[in-house]
C-alpha cells in the first residue's frame, strides 16, 4: 500500500482546544445578554476579558462557570474535550472550573484555615495548605482569624486561595482588584503573576483594563454581548483607538 492509499485512521489527529466556547447565547429572564460568543483558549493562557460597563463581561464569565443565572439558551462550552454546557455550576466545579466572584463569598463563622479545609474536603486534588500558605503568607499569618473579618484585600486572597485548594483546571476571576487599595492591588497582581508562572489557565474580568492587559497574553473585548476583538494583549495596549472606542481608556 503506497502513501497515497493509506487509511485515514493513520492520519494525525488534531487535539481539541483546551477550552472552547461555541456560539453561546445567555439570558437574564427576557434580557438577551450574551449574544453568540465564541473563542478558544490554549492551556496556560491568561486571558483578559474586557469591555465597558454593561458589555456582558460578568454574565459571560458566569455562563462559563455554568451559574444558574444567566441561563444558557444555546451554544456549547468544552473543557479538555469534555462538555460543560449541560452541567450546573457545582458539576462544572467538579470538572475543574473555579470562579472567584466579585463578592468573594467567604463563609461566615469559619476561620481562614477552615474556609480552605472545607474547599479541600469537596475537592482534595487541589493545593495543600502548605502550598497555599507558601504563596499566600498573609493568610498563613491569619489562619486562625475568622474569614469575614479580614480586610477586603485579604478576603480576595482567601477567595483565590480557596479556588486553588480545589481541583483546578480553569480559573475565572471576576473584578479581582475592585475596591482595593493600590498596595493590595499590587499584592493580588503578584499572586496572579505566580498563577501565570504555574501555567494555570485563567480568564480575568477587570475594569482596570491596563492592569489586566499587563498580566495577560491574550485579550477578548466584549461590546453589547458580542466579541469585537480577539488577539494579543499587547495589541490592545498599543492601539489607542481600540482602547478609546471599547474601553474608554
Amino acid at each position: 500500500m503506497n502513501a497515497m492509499t493509506m487509511p485515514e485512521a493513520n492520519a494525525a489527529k488534531v487535539a481539541p482546544p483546551y477550552f472552547s466556547v461555541r456560539d453561546i447565547h445567555a439570558y437574564y429572564g427576557e434580557s438577551y445578554i450574551v449574544q453568540g460568543v465564541s473563542f478558544d483558549i490554549a492551556e496556560g493562557d491568561i486571558v483578559a476579558l474586557l469591555g465597558r460597563n454593561g458589555a456582558g463581561k460578568t454574565s459571560t464569565l458566569r455562563t462559563l462557570a455554568r451559574a444558574q443565572d444567566p441561563e444558557l439558551k444555546r451554544g456549547e462550552i468544552w473543557l479538555r474535550g469534555e462538555p460543560l454546557h449541560p452541567l450546573r455550576d457545582f458539576q462544572a466545579a467538579q470538572k475543574g472550573v473555579q470562579i472567584v466572584q466579585e463578592d468573594r463569598r467567604i463563609i461566615p463563622g469559619l476561620t481562614v484555615e477552615e474556609n480552605l479545609q472545607l474547599a479541600r474536603i469537596a475537592e482534595p486534588k487541589g493545593w495543600t495548605l502548605e502550598q497555599i500558605y507558601a504563596h499566600f503568607p498573609r493568610l498563613a499569618e491569619r489562619r486562625k482569624q475568622e474569614g469575614v473579618t479580614l480586610s477586603g484585600g485579604e478576603q480576595q486572597m482567601l477567595a483565590v486561595a480557596r479556588a486553588l485548594a480545589r481541583d483546578i483546571k480553569l480559573l475565572l476571576l471576576d473584578e479581582p482588584y475592585e475596591g482595593l487599595a493600590p498596595v493590595i492591588v499590587q499584592e493580588i497582581e503578584r499572586i496572579v503573576s505566580e498563577i501565570k508562572q504555574l501555567g494555570i489557565t485563567t480568564i480575568i474580568v477587570e475594569q482596570n483594563a491596563v492592569a489586566a492587559l499587563e498580566l495577560a497574553n491574550r485579550a477578548l473585548i466584549l461590546d453589547m454581548g458580542h466579541i469585537v476583538f480577539d488577539g494579543p494583549a499587547d495589541a490592545v495596549l498599543q492601539d489607542a483607538e481600540l482602547r478609546t472606542q471599547y474601553l474608554a481608556i
